[in-house]
């Protein structure tokens, strides 16, 4: 995506409203059982900036955190009035945030460039086999 684009989006039931310039640093799928859990389906979808501090926020959003497998702090922001994840933030990675794509006001922004965690795929979650897939986190395992 360009250098230049402008990421919007929010939650369902518009509460919370966000903004952030590009360029995105990463574009991926998340096949991780926190993933399925958190989405109620097979996996995550993140567009990840490198830089947090540029994030625009409207509305409040709530945030519970879950240690990651390398032991680092997950935290996941969500609006309290509709429920609808909204972004991550990862406690070894301070300045990057990943935006749920499916939150943003336009997802076919949404590029992916691989799959994370997909050692744990479920079965019927058959995601674009052109995609690199990883077993674990890059970096990680």
């Amino acid at each position: 995506m360009s250098d230049h684009a402008i990421y919007s989006g929010g939650c369902a039931c518009g509460a919370v409203r966000y903004s952030i310039p590009g360029p995105t640093l990463v574009e991926l799928h998340c096949q991780c059982r926190h993933c399925q859990q958190r989405t109620g389906t097979g996996h995550g979808s993140y567009v990840i900036f490198g830089h947090r501090d540029r994030l625009r926020i409207s509305g409040e959003v709530r945030t519970w955190s879950l240690p990651s497998d390398s032991g680092s702090l997950k935290t996941h922001a969500f609006c309290p009035e509709c429920g609808a994840p909204v972004y991550v933030l990862l406690g070894d990675r301070p300045a990057n945030i990943c935006i749920h794509s499916g939150s943003l006001d336009d997802p076919e922004l949404f590029e992916p460039q691989f799959v994370v965690y997909a050692a744990r795929a479920l079965s019927w979650d058959r995601l674009d086999p052109a995609l690199p897939k990883h077993d674990a986190m890059r970096g990680e395992g």
